[in-house]
């Protein structure tokens, strides 16, 4: 695999799955796109991940997401966090199989458009 990516591995059967960081990453910025409420994912300087917004740490007993995101004026933060935080877990636990120890959201502002 790839020198500089971190990797999910999951044993099955017939072989080992391996699930790179960066898809991770892209589940969890497209189910935060998903949340009414949410304006957008910040610019942050990602570790390894590519993804804008997203970062992320890998271990054996799960992953652990922080997200960097703009509100949408007018909308309950702790609600549209809680809905995110729901969301990430549910598309990652769903798609991949492994587990989400901890979705943390990182409200950066307040968008008025």
């Amino acid at each position: 695999m790839g020198e500089n990516k971190d990797y999910m591995t999951h044993p099955e059967e017939l072989g080992s799955i391996h699930i790179s960081e960066d898809v991770l990453a892209s589940l969890a910025a497209g189910a935060a796109a998903e949340v009414e409420g949410i304006s957008g994912l910040m610019n942050v300087a990602a570790k390894k991940s590519g993804t804008r917004g997203v970062r992320l740490a890998v271990d054996e007993d799960g992953a652990m997401v922080d997200l960097y995101v703009m509100i949408r004026y007018g909308y309950a933060i702790p609600e549209v966090a809680g809905k995110l935080q729901s969301g990430v877990s549910g598309a990652i636990e769903s798609m991949t199989g492994f587990a989400v120890k901890a979705v943390n959201v990182h409200v950066g502002g307040v968008s008025f458009q």
